[in-house]
């Protein structure tokens, strides 16, 4: 067989990532499959090749080996043992030709021989992406969705529940997810191995720690698998809303501390709010400066997976006292003459 750029067949550039490269093939599959071209010999040909393009592409390690040896890849594939034949992680594409069809890949026949396509339902053949049964369907896993959640920094230190409407579609009970029957396309799904949607109410827990970009897996709740195989899982995502009081550095958190002049000058107590709502009392020592900053060590973000916590940073922020006395502002003119200062002129 001749070198093929397998890209330029998809039209896709090198750097594609995998859903790019799928959509490409599922564009052109559509296109080109013969039902859609019945007798047409042209387009039950480029069919072929783009299905052995995707064969290759979306396998990480045939796609590695293609890119790297361009012309002498295929080399890194012949001489398979039939004991080889069982582990080879050929995953497939979503409009595999049965192996019974004349549509039957040549790259799948290069790679396991004629024999092992004819018997690949009797010998159970199980690859990174299918599985054969004795009725010549593949199981193949579902994919994965991803979610996005937005949280307040309060349940990011707290942890939180939230419950979800989701939208779960089922597998197309005709094609049982293979998008055709028989190498021809699924009447009933259109070629998309799902058709009904059930919508489905879900608790999920968030636990506290989590930041921006945490992922929280939700086992089987993703899309369906086909012929059996199983059901993706869902990804919640998680983003943290940006919060008016405090704020958060890793898994360190700071906040203004109001403190008044006179507890400032002369010390004491003041209270200092946490995240999850309760309030400390922090010993304030005298003379102490605006913007200075308190560590409590471990009243921090929690750290995942960990009974660990980060700290807490409180800066202190002196409050001046207003709508003065008589007697107060006395006071304080007294105190700016004993310190050297001059009185404000009067109004």
């Amino acid at each position: 067989m001749d070198y093929k750029d397998y890209y330029k067949i998809l039209g896709v550039t090198r750097s594609a990532s995998a859903d790019e490269i799928k959509k490409a093939f599922r564009k052109l599959a559509r296109t080109h499959h013969p039902d859609v071209n019945p007798g047409d010999k042209k387009a039950e040909a480029k069919f072929k090749e783009i299905n052995e393009a995707y064969e290759v592409l979306s396998d990480p390690d045939k796609r590695q080996r293609y890119d790297t040896l361009g012309p002498n890849w295929r080399d890194q594939f012949g001489g398979f043992s039939g004991a080889r034949r069982g582990t080879a992680n050929y995953r497939g594409s979503p409009f595999d030709f049965d192996p019974g069809n004349s549509g039957f890949s040549d790259f799948f026949e290069m790679v396991f021989g004629r024999g092992a396509a004819g018997n690949a339902g009797a010998t159970g053949f199980s690859g990174g992406g299918f599985r054969s049964s004795s009725n010549g369907t593949h199981k193949r896993a579902g994919d994965n969705i991803e979610q996005p959640v937005e949280i307040s920094l309060a349940e990011a230190y707290l942890g939180s529940q939230r419950t979800f409407n989701i939208q779960s579609p089922e597998v197309c009970t005709a094609c049982h997810g293979m998008g055709e029957i028989n190498g021809r396309l699924c009447a009933k799904c259109g070629g998309q191995g799902q058709t009904t949607t059930n919508s489905k109410r879900i608790q999920v827990k968030i636990p506290s720690g989590v930041d921006n970009g945490s992922k929280i897996r939700v086992a089987s709740e993703g899309h369906p698998g086909a012929s059996g195989g199983p059901r993706g899982d869902l990804f919640l995502v998680i983003s943290v809303k940006p919060d008016e009081v405090f704020e958060r550095k890793g898994d360190d958190v700071y906040a203004n501390m109001d403190v008044d002049l006179t507890t400032a000058i002369l010390g004491g107590e003041a209270p200092v709010a946490l995240p999850d709502g309760k309030r400390l009392s922090l010993t304030i020592p005298p003379e102490t400066q605006n913007g200075r900053t308190f560590r409590l060590a471990g009243k921090g973000m929690p750290r995942l997976k960990s009974a660990e916590r980060g700290n807490f940073y409180a800066r202190v922020n002196v409050v001046l006292p207003t709508r003065l006395t008589a007697e107060e502002r006395g006071l304080f003119e007294k105190l700016a003459r004993s310190r050297g200062g001059g009185v404000g002129a009067q109004s």
